[in-house]
């Protein structure tokens, strides 16, 4: 007996010593346990979002992607995958799992090892709240009491829902909401079964099973949770079957809602809200609400990226981006090739593809983890570098890394990477309230936001400001001014010579001003410029919202040769738009803070109701009724496609084809465009305002317009009618000047002699090259 009882009693002696041991050891360690205000008060950190005036989402910024949900709001097909794949017993065990436990402690015991843990959910709550993730009996503990304290606080479902909000699931997504939208671009709502499996399978180690990094590793641990919610009896086996032969399609890491291209306006409103609240802006569930219409927002980038990639085509294709040597690559199936790509992210929806083998007739490309074979149509942009005879520096052959866009209809065609870039801004032309923005051709690629940073030279765009001036000086569009050559020998300019020229090199001798703004002619604008002087111009365009110090006091400003940005043009043109008051472009609307209350609000001056008014009526109603002769019957007679009537507008291009424009709009929306490059030079011949800008200002507002009723204009009193000798067409001057005469040719040309100069401040001429002298405009 002896032989049996002193095993015994060892034995019980040695539980009574451990329990004894766990005792005192649960007994000093529960007083320095912590407090759990920040679990029974959670309050997440809630990112910075930043969302168009019609809800949907533009842009978020944080440290975390984090959505908060209810556990309502959870569906039961995910609520289930979670538990299967993380804690079975979860509504059931007091906070700790007892079976668990003892399972990982004897596969511990057996490979000597502390890998194993049994973490119940209540247990990573812990965890994530209060202690590290280091693998020690003494932080297992820790865990077990503060998830009985835990659960001694708060509800089952309470604690789940902050689990389900609280966990990290990679690629900075906080929560299941957070990833659904990342992995999958959908609300929680929408997951399938088997997204919702593979959702689950990544709180275990989210580096390693997230489908973006790792897509196969993430479809076996999809494959287990389905499993598991087989067995649990979570599931049948005909929903298992089909959630596991169904095939993933990942999203894009943004909202399926979101506004495409909106990310400038995003970073406008992020720097705002930075300003505003500093680096807490970030985490404390802030709302800007823009005043960006989604629609229009899309239309607008849609737009320019167009107009973009047909300019490009126009340039013709360079060749593949980067050449890579396949080696030992034999396998269309090998990771490798994907690992090969990386370095070169998609842009525009311009995809970065490998070609696997490449002929005349068809290329076949690696991309997206799938082999694509491109015919026909297209390989035609990419056709000269598929001959043979190109040179192998810029041939596409085996190797090759090129770009690839989606034609739609599962069609492809060999694009390229744009070297140029655009904008576009459209406002309301009443309040100033931004529509729509489109800073570059893609943000990820390039930040620098076009529309409102680059200063460029605007070139005839800038000639309404001039003639509105000059109407306050007496003349009227009905004004002659000759139209013939001008000439400044280097000992008038101080400088070198200058002989500006018209667009189109010819000279029609004297017209009437509205003549020659619909055909842009420079000698006429020069002659005006020097009619009314510099220095009066310089002033005057201050009403507009311009800087005067841009726009130095010489004749060249006639010829746009100051700077301004999209978003100031813009601003400008409004003024003709409304009829002559000063708005100023906003982009925010609203701020919210994390408790739903709004704690700004922007109320805008309104044309005709409040804003303040920097001209005539009249001019306003003038230099308007020669803006849409433009339109109709001058550079951008292209704008009539969109078959309205009430559209104005000019055309700009400056010297050397460097910079494109068109400013336009109807009574309702202003917008502008220009295409230029980031370091200036030249786009090449002929790609003038009417042919690179103009295309991108038309598509957007074919959109922004459909189905608006046109706008005519009423003519404000204070105009008198005239009309030339053997002229049809009337027109009007202000009633309190005298009518403006036909030409008198026996008359001296005073606006070219050599007397004519133009100076700097301290009255010394100023040299050409301090005045930046374009060539030509349109």
């Amino acid at each position: 007996m002896r032989w049996v009882l002193y095993p015994l009693l060892a034995l019980s002696a040695a539980l009574l010593l451990g329990l004894a041991t766990l005792g005192t050891a649960v007994a000093l360690a529960w007083p320095k346990l912590p407090t759990l205000e920040s679990v029974t008060d959670y309050r997440p950190r809630i990112p910075l979002r930043v969302y168009t005036a019609d809800g949907a989402l533009l842009g978020e910024f944080g440290e975390e992607r984090r959505a908060f949900v209810n556990i309502s709001q959870v569906p039961a097909s995910l609520r289930h995958a979670i538990l299967a794949a993380e804690d079975e017993r979860f509504y059931e065990h007091p906070g700790f799992d007892p079976v668990g436990i003892a399972r990982a402690a004897l596969a511990n015991l057996i490979s000597g090892e502390r890998g194993q843990g049994a973490s119940t959910i209540t247990m990573q709550v812990a965890r994530n709240f209060f202690l590290s993730r280091e693998k020690t009996y003494n932080r297992k503990l820790y865990e077990i009491l503060l998830s009985i304290k835990i659960e001694h606080s708060l509800t089952k479902d309470q604690i789940f829902e902050i689990y389900l909000n609280q966990i990290f699931l990679g690629h900075r997504a906080y929560g299941f909401a957070a990833a659904a939208r990342t992995y999958f671009g959908k609300e929680l709502g929408e997951l399938t079964l088997a997204e919702a499996a593979m959702l689950a399978g990544l709180p275990k180690a989210p580096s390693a099973y997230n489908p973006i990094s790792n897509l196969r590793r993430a479809t076996a641990r999809q494959q287990y949770v389905l499993r598991r919610m087989l067995d649990a009896g979570f599931i049948d086996a005909t929903a298992f079957e089909a959630a596991r032969s169904e095939p993933l399609r990942l999203g894009s890491t943004r909202n399926r809602s979101s506004s495409e291209g909106g990310d400038f306006v995003a970073e406008m409103a992020r720097q705002i809200a930075v300003e505003q609240f500093g680096e807490d802006a970030y985490h404390l569930g802030i709302k800007i609400i823009t005043t960006v219409s989604s629609e229009e927002q899309a239309a607008a980038y849609a737009a320019l990226r167009q107009g973009v990639m047909d300019f490009d085509r126009r340039r013709g294709y360079r060749g593949p981006e980067a050449y890579v040597d396949l080696g030992d690559i034999h396998s269309e199936t090998d990771d490798r090739l994907t690992d090969l790509l990386a370095e070169h992210p998609e842009y525009g929806g311009l995809r970065a593809a490998l070609v696997l083998e490449a002929s005349q007739k068809s290329v076949r490309v690696f991309q997206g983890g799938e082999v694509l074979t491109i015919a026909g149509s297209g390989l035609s942009f990419a056709s000269p570098m598929l001959d043979p005879r190109a040179p192998q520096t810029r041939r596409v052959r085996k190797g090759s890394i090129v770009r690839i866009r989606d034609t739609g209809k599962g069609n492809w065609e060999i694009a390229q990477l744009p070297e140029v870039e655009a904008a576009l801004v459209a406002i309301d032309a009443n309040t100033g309230a931004v529509r729509a923005l489109a800073g570059g051709f893609d943000f990820s690629r390039n930040k620098f936001n076009h529309v409102t940073q680059a200063l460029r030279q605007p070139g005839s765009s800038f000639k309404p400001f001039i003639y509105s001036a000059a109407l306050e000086r007496g003349f009227s569009p009905a004004s002659y001014v000759d139209d013939s050559p001008l000439y400044f020998p280097a000992e008038v300019t101080g400088s070198k010579e200058w002989e500006p020229k018209n667009y189109d090199g010819k000279f029609d001798g004297p017209m009437t001003l509205r003549t020659a703004l619909t055909k842009s002619k420079n000698m006429v604008s020069i002659r005006l410029l020097q009619s009314i002087t510099p220095e009066y111009a310089q002033d005057y365009i201050g009403r507009f919202g311009f800087e005067p110090s841009h726009h130095p006091p010489y004749l060249t400003m006639a010829l746009g040769s100051g700077q301004v940005t999209p978003w100031q043009l813009a601003a400008g043109y409004a003024v003709f738009a409304n009829g002559g008051f000063r708005i100023e472009p906003y982009v925010v609307k609203e701020i919210i803070d994390g408790n739903g209350r709004t704690v700004a609000r922007v109320d805008p001056p309104v044309a005709g109701r409040s804003a303040l008014r920097v001209i005539d009526p009249r001019n306003a109603w003038l230099i308007d009724s020669m803006l849409q002769d433009v339109v109709t019957r001058g550079t951008a007679v292209r704008a009539k496609s969109l078959g309205r009537n009430d559209l104005a507008g000019k055309t700009g291009t400056t010297n050397d084809y460097v910079d494109a424009w068109f400013a336009g709009y109807n009574p309702d929306v202003v917008a502008v465009s220009w295409m230029g490059y980031g370091q200036p030079r030249n786009l090449g011949r002929g790609e003038t305002g009417g042919r690179a800008a103009l295309p991108i200002w038309i598509d957007y507002m074919r959109f922004a317009l459909k189905g608006l009723p046109e706008k005519q204009r009423t003519r404000p009193p204070g105009l008198a009618a005239m009309r030339h000798p053997g002229e049809e067409r009337e027109d009007f001057h202000y009633q309190e000047t005298p009518p403006p005469s036909p030409p008198q040719p026996e008359q001296p040309d005073l606006f070219n002699t050599p007397e004519l100069r133009y100076f700097i401040d301290d009255g010394r001429p100023a040299p050409v090259e301090e005045r930046a002298v374009p060539f030509f405009n349109q």
